[in-house]
């Protein structure tokens, strides 16, 4: 354990203590697995196929001279849909066709879907759906390339038949509405002719995509909405009618690239409880010192906040109360039955935490951060779906616009489902962009997305997990929440996503005999949804958890969310009907994260949102309870499940702000290049003021060296199937520590080919694997990577130093795209402890640092 906490954390520069290199991977080798010839042989397989092509292009052409609308500058074509033999996924790069002069012109790849199939008694195999807009002329592409194909003749020399794209393609033809869904199935509408709102993606080319779809709108009786978010090549608008009104605009108009339904906001329910707390508050108010204007803040994102509330008023500004639409208001009125109060009960949160241990205090509190407030969510009865990607946009710009120089931590509860799995969304993917720098201009009614500069302006956003609705709460709850995905836009890779624990198991009410808690102390909290069941390559989620209450249950398993005993306390929206009520769940959890955030931020000013997130990533640890079902996992692939049910575990404040003599904490915050011209650039060798000496007087004795990697993401959201030039993330970053026996120059040249002497093979020194707890596999997910290394002392001594370098992302197959140049930051936090309270690790540290040492 460490001793006191009462040393800084160190701030290592990183130009004095990193070495930056060129940087050329070392190859994985291997040939590369191809599915070979169909079952009929490629010269019948490529007539069949070429066949349906045709077929597709005289039905389109059919469909189109029977429609009765015409838009202007629309390029007519069709949409193709190729499907995969199953096991098989579809040679995605090779079905596009880019035209430098007018991309409305490209034959381009818009959707990407999978379909699992699966005969009785026999294991599901996944097929691979891809969608591609063919422009009027253009079909020549596939026509020319499937004659080779069908080419029985012997090859000559350097000759391509195209054999890998087509052999991997069992059908192909003229794609319906479907073609172009890439939400979950169950949630398309049952009939054609139900009108709903769809989100509907736009393939970006010429500027003027927007008002064709208004003119077919126009034409048809379907509503456009005003709201829409710009990506780099895509636009996000919505639109309400029936399928058939939309499924015609696919036979006049080769704008949409995909669709999915509009998501509505979940519903929180908070029960009032009347009671007399007037005098509770005054106390606490009386002893409450509010920070200063210039403190940090968190901004909630929610359905506002009640400022008259005698313990908010003094954190609250009424310049700092917002709302996306004026007409909405600032008061805590929105979001439908039920959320009526949230924002205000957010704010008490995320301003004291819990309040039912401040309320039993008589310490003076004193804040060292403020509140701001933005409403993104309408009154009563003016909650139709929204376009929330575009809202969030909006209501991140109104406070920075007021009061543009203050640290803020974004905080939003608001949240819709899980049918995403992992997979990004517009809301999400705004998440993302705002988070990486990006900002929003809301010209002409609509949000532009504007390309940022070198020193743009990162955010730090805190958003929930979600919640398990009530009727699926469960006494088995791991297993339920395990099987509940976290909600939209909780997967976004930059944001720190928030799941609930709870310590709350002790029942004093008379009125709860022969009722138990659900969750026992420590674990998950029933309400909160995990990353259980998402795909492999996508984030971690939650990567931290935060009090959110528990619930009860009888001998009958019957299950009630209202015993008070189990949940929090915070301040209720109608202070002059009463000033407090409980809370509880994700919301909650989220609220105290967002409190954790700005505390850091006023204690750590100069630190980055990426240091930020690390920091109280790395503070984080697994309770008694959680570890128990680690210690029980067989390695690491359950240890990696279990990583995203639990995240990291909880967030310590006090390990967060301070090191202790025997615990060090260094942070680098740099700056690395990653890509040029489509080929690996750089990667960084940071060699650290390493207290070996300290170290190897220590011998056998166990040090642990945690090491925390942390930076943003530029998304690319359109749903393509996420390789190549559609990866989602711009780049991606791993770490590596040098190994106990190979020197710094091995090292180097383990990890980088471009460090080999001509005619040099790789040095045989070893991975860096053994002794990790998670290892590579299971930390190397999303934008934030974190794992505990353990090992003796005297080893530890010999690891000083780490590599950190990129991994591929669209930036490197888009060059023209690719903002390497400006660089793309990172924080990276180390920390080294032992149990031996007598050790002094933080001086030799600090020394060569050049931080001053007390004597």
């Amino acid at each position: 354990m460490a001793s006191k906490r009462d040393r800084s954390h160190i701030l290592v520069p990183a130009e004095s203590w990193r070495a930056r290199e060129d940087y050329t991977p070392h190859g994985r080798g291997g040939p590369s697995k191809k599915p070979g010839a169909p079952p009929s042989g490629r010269e019948s397989h490529g007539q069949a196929l070429q066949l349906a092509i045709e077929s597709a292009r005289t039905l389109a052409t059919q469909r189109r001279s029977v429609a009765a609308v015409e838009i202007p500058g629309a390029i007519p074509g069709m949409y193709l849909e190729f499907e995969s033999f199953p096991g098989w996924d579809l040679a995605l790069q090779s079905m596009e066709k880019r035209r430098a002069k007018d991309a409305r012109r490209h034959v381009e790849l818009v959707a990407v879907t999978h379909a699992d199939h699966a005969d009785e008694g026999t294991a599901a195999v996944r097929t691979q759906r891809a969608t591609v807009f063919v422009p009027d002329g253009e079909v020549g592409h596939f026509l020319e390339q499937l004659e080779k194909y069908a080419d029985t003749t012997p090859k000559n020399h350097g000759e391509r038949r195209h054999e890998d794209v087509y052999d991997r393609i069992a059908h192909v033809r003229l794609a319906a509405l479907r073609g172009l869904w890439t939400d979950a199935p169950e949630v398309f509408p049952a009939s054609n002719d139900d009108t709903l709102w769809w989100e509907v993606w736009l393939r970006r080319t010429d500027g003027k995509e927007v008002e064709r779809l208004q003119a077919y709108c126009g034409q048809v009786g379907a509503t456009l909405s005003p709201r829409r978010i710009e990506f780099d090549d895509r636009i996000v608008t919505l639109l309400f009618a029936s399928a058939n009104t939309l499924a015609a605009s696919l036979d006049v108009m080769g704008d949409i690239a995909e669709l999915q339904r509009a998501k509505e906001t979940a519903t929180f329910f908070v029960k009032e409880k009347p009671g007399e707390q007037a005098e509770w508050t005054k106390d606490l108010a009386a002893r409450t010192t509010p920070a200063g204007p210039d403190a940090p803040a968190v901004c909630l994102l929610d359905t506002g906040v009640n400022a008259g509330h005698p313990l908010l008023e003094g954190s609250l500004a009424a310049e700092d109360r917002h709302a996306c639409d004026p007409s909405w208001g600032v008061d805590d009125d929105g979001g439908g039955p039920g959320m009526e109060g949230h924002g205000t009960e957010m704010a008490g949160l995320a301003l004291f935490g819990d309040l039912v241990d401040v309320l039993a205090s008589d310490a003076p509190v004193v804040l060292r951060h403020r509140l701001e407030s933005v409403k993104i969510l309408p009154r009563v009865g003016s909650n139709a779906p929204e376009l929330y990607g575009a809202i969030t946009a909006e209501a991140t710009s109104r406070p920075e616009v007021q009061a543009p120089s203050r640290r803020r931590v974004f905080s939003t509860a608001v949240t819709t489902d899980g049918r995403d799995r992992g997979q990004p969304s517009s809301w999400s993917a705004a998440v993302d962009a705002l988070s990486a720098g990006r900002s929003f201009d809301p010209q002409d009614n609509g949000l532009k997305y504007i390309d940022g500069h070198e020193d743009a302006f990162r955010r730090l956003f805190v958003v929930s997990t979600g919640n398990i609705e009530d009727l699926h709460l469960q006494r088995d709850h791991l297993s339920r929440s395990d099987v509940e995905p976290v909600h939209d836009p909780a997967q976004a890779w930059n944001a720190l996503t928030v799941g609930a624990f709870t310590e709350k198991v002790v029942i004093r009410d008379p009125e709860w005999i022969g009722w138990s808690p659900v969750a026992r102390t420590g674990d998950l909290s029933p309400w909160s949804t995990t990353s259980v069941v998402f795909q492999p390559a996508w984030p971690i989620k939650p990567e931290v958890v935060f009090e959110g209450g528990n619930v009860v249950s009888d001998e009958k398993e019957r299950i009630r969310t209202h015993c008070d005993d189990l949940r929090l306390l915070t301040t209720y929206y109608k202070p002059a009907d009463k000033t407090l009520v409980p809370t509880w769940a994700t919301s909650a959890a989220t609220a105290q994260a967002a409190r954790f955030c700005a505390i850091l931020s006023a204690h750590h000013p100069d630190l980055w949102p990426e240091a930020l997130r690390a920091l109280v990533v790395h503070s984080a640890d697994w309770t008694e309870a959680m570890r128990a079902h680690f210690d029980q996992a067989g390695g690491r692939t359950a240890r990696a499940q279990l990583l995203r049910r639990y995240g990291y575990g909880v967030p310590d404040l006090d390990r967060a702000l301070w090191s202790a003599s025997n615990a060090v904490t260094l942070i680098v915050q740099d700056s690395i290049r990653p890509f040029l011209d489509g080929k690996m650039r750089e990667i960084h060798f940071h060699d650290l003021p390493w207290p070996a000496e300290t170290l190897a007087a220590l011998g056998g004795a166990t040090v642990r060296v945690r090491v925390t990697l942390s930076y943003f993401v530029e998304p690319n959201p359109g749903r393509r199937g996420w390789k190549t030039k559609h990866r989602y993330q711009s780049h991606g970053l791993r770490f590596e520590v040098k190994g106990p026996t190979e020197s710094l120059d091995e090292f180097r040249k383990r990890r980088n080919q471009s460090a080999l002497d001509e005619e040099e093979s790789r040095p045989d020194s070893g991975a860096d694997n053994d002794g990790w707890y998670l290892g590579p596999r299971a930390r190397d997910r999303g934008s934030i990577h974190s794992d505990v290394l353990s090992g003796s002392a005297a080893e530890i001594a010999e690891r000083g130093t780490i590599a950190v370098f990129p991994v591929t992302g669209w930036w490197k197959e888009l060059a023209k795209r690719d903002r390497s140049e400006l660089g793309a930051r990172y924080a990276l936090v180390v920390s080294i402890e032992t149990d031996d309270v007598e050790a002094d690790l933080w001086t030799p540290v600090a020394s060569r640092v050049g931080v001053e040492v007390a004597t």
